[in-house]
């Protein structure tokens, strides 16, 4: 069987997407000399590029009529791409990364929370349940938090999920709207509004290259191989895979930064992990059961 196109092909890209978001945080730490804004602004520019030439691939050069179409719901998504993707870096800025994680984990139950609210769509008893258990999770690692600071991480880490989640339901809601004009969008509209508030001086050549490293790996490498992969695989196969950044991004700054996430983040990140496993463990088998 030819591998390239397989389910397993489909898994493996998924997968390296899910190593590469898992990074963000790892990033970050690296990047620790530079004030917040120039660190927002920089990784902005550099993920603004990445991103156009990714567009520009996709559409064969004709970038603008891709951004033309993205009418009134792209308007929309663009501002609330650029919070989320500005959230992250500010969350992980004041907090762990795993306290950052443990609550984009609940970004499922989030997703279903909106689109009950906006598509009217009903979540079923099970999504209910594995919700109540994940935020009790979230309520545990955040009631555990050490300052301010871990605590308003936090509250920046749910604004960062909240927005997310809102992109994932709109995808939705309009499948015509194309999400890497959107990203590209929001990060180009990011950039020109942390500039001002950056660093007149020019980070030098190795921060240059990490930012630069930031920025497309977050952004346009991860987002083209979920893109491709993701077309092989259910969605609830995907979601599961997705976790692997969850559980690989407090490993990297345990790892090369010695960042320990503390007793309560691991207990509430065992709840939120075992309940979003729960879940969509079982609607990967409802899937599976359909086909």
């Amino acid at each position: 069987m030819q591998w390239v196109g397989s389910r397993s092909y489909g898994v493996t890209l998924v997968a390296l997407a899910g190593v590469l978001w898992s990074t963000g945080g790892l990033f970050v730490r690296a990047l620790a000399a530079l004030d917040l804004w120039t660190m927002v602004a920089w990784r902005s520019l550099f993920a603004a590029l990445a991103l156009a030439v990714v567009i520009a691939v996709l559409h064969r050069g004709r970038s603008l009529d891709a951004l033309r179409r993205l009418g009134r719901p792209g308007l929309i998504a663009i501002p609330i791409a650029l919070v989320s993707m500005t959230s992250f870096v500010v969350a992980v800025w004041l907090t762990t990364v795993a306290n950052v994680m443990i609550v984009y984990a609940t970004v499922p139950f989030i997703a279903a929370g909106i689109g009950f609210l906006w598509n009217g769509e009903r979540p079923s008893r099970r999504m209910l349940v594995a919700a109540g258990v994940a935020f009790l999770g979230v309520a545990i690692m955040a009631g555990a938090s050490a300052s301010f600071d871990d605590l308003l991480g936090c509250a920046v880490a749910l604004l960062m999920t909240g927005t997310f989640a809102t992109q994932l339901v709109m995808a939705r809601r309009y499948p015509t709207l194309e999400m890497a004009p959107v990203n590209g969008g929001g990060a180009a509209l990011c950039a020109l509004i942390f500039f001002p508030f950056a660093s007149t001086q020019i980070p030098d050549p190795e921060q240059l290259g990490i930012l630069l490293a930031f920025g497309i790996a977050t952004t346009a490498g991860a987002y083209v191989l979920f893109l491709i992969g993701g077309r092989y695989i259910p969605s609830g196969e995907a979601g599961l895979v997705g976790m692997l950044d969850v559980v690989l991004a407090p490993l990297w700054v345990w790892l090369l930064f010695n960042e320990q996430p503390g007793t309560a983040a691991l207990v509430g990140g065992v709840i939120v992990l075992a309940s979003v496993l729960w879940y969509l463990i079982a609607e990967l088998r409802l899937s599976a059961g359909r086909a």
